[in-house]
């Protein structure tokens, strides 16, 4: 059965569109306080750099075996030409326009004996004319891709996110987003939104733990007409609220939490897997809850293996 899904998932193909960043971990030790100013002095000893945003969310799922489409902006600069290449490393296939007058966003973690000191970010907002293009570009890569993922950082990548929903609905493709804000109609006819709790709270004004919470949620889905609404709630697992009216819970696995970085683009990336490969609603939570409880149990950004699925094979 392994071996059935594993040879399904290499014939998928998912384009990934929406905002990439390079995260970067400085990791070191702390053994005195500074004679500046009472902080922490960091003596750096290693320096990670992955895949964040986007880009994390693509990772993911080549990881899974899938082919995979990146669409997204970098800056004409070292941090959005090593963001290539971790990608190329990922086998991400890239469509990366570069802005010559933007910078690559990037996060910058400081972190000592696995706790995160500090975090500096440096963002830019592509220009007006690459935003119209990725448009077009979309319509060009999205033929025959068997799912669509949006991933909204609110860092400017998606202006026409209404147009990409559309053309991707007129090819009937499934489309799963990873919200950012409050305004949801900018995903209306989407497929799946994926809210964490707090991006839940902050659409709704309804906190998971609110009495209200499944029925605003279901209001939710019927205004932004969304065919599901899944909430990730941490500890509390995942609830998937779909337009017929059913609901799914699916609880947290066990595991104890080392870094919650990405955990959401895993989940977005294995929903978008499951999807494209026609399982129920159920076995996509499921899939989703066990990639997520696997990556926060890593330190950084990290991304789901074969084997969290229990899709381990001899092939990798």
């Amino acid at each position: 059965m392994d071996t059935q899904i594993l040879d399904r998932i290499r014939s998928l193909r998912t384009l990934v569109v929406g905002d990439t960043m390079l995260d970067r971990y400085w990791v070191g030790e702390v053994n005195r306080i500074s004679p500046e100013a009472p902080v922490p002095v960091v003596n750096v000893a290693d320096v990670k750099e992955c895949a964040g945003g986007a880009g994390n969310v693509a990772a993911n799922i080549t990881s899974l075996g899938a082919r995979c489409e990146l669409l997204s902006f970098v800056g004409d600069d070292d941090a959005g030409r090593r963001l290539s290449e971790i990608l190329a490393r990922a086998g991400v296939d890239r469509h990366l326009h570069i802005d010559a007058g933007g910078r690559t966003t990037e996060k910058l973690r400081i972190v000592a004996r696995n706790q995160q000191l500090l975090r500096a970010d440096f963002e830019f907002r592509p220009s007006v004319e690459l935003l119209e293009q990725s448009v077009a570009d979309f319509r060009a890569i999205s033929k025959g891709v068997d799912s669509v993922v949006i991933s909204d950082y609110g860092k400017g990548g998606l202006a026409h996110i209404e147009e990409m929903i559309e053309a991707a609905k007129e090819r009937q493709t499934p489309v799963i987003v990873d919200p950012r804000g409050a305004d949801y109609a900018r995903y209306r006819g989407a497929t799946l939104v994926t809210p964490n709790r707090d991006e839940f709270a902050l659409a709704t004004g309804v906190s998971t733990q609110d009495a209200r919470f499944a029925d605003t949620a279901r209001e939710l889905v019927q205004e932004a007409e969304l065919s599901g609404l899944l909430v990730t709630r941490g500890e509390e697992g995942m609830t998937l609220f779909l337009s017929t009216g059913e609901v799914l819970h699916q609880d947290a696995a066990a595991r104890e939490v080392f870094d919650v970085s990405g955990a959401g683009d895993t989940v977005v990336a294995v929903v978008a897997v499951g999807i494209a490969l026609e399982l129920g609603w159920a076995e996509c939570i499921n899939w989703a809850t066990l990639g997520a409880s696997a990556v926060v149990g890593r330190f950084g950004t990290s991304v789901v293996r074969k084997s969290d699925l229990n899709l381990a094979s001899t092939q990798g």
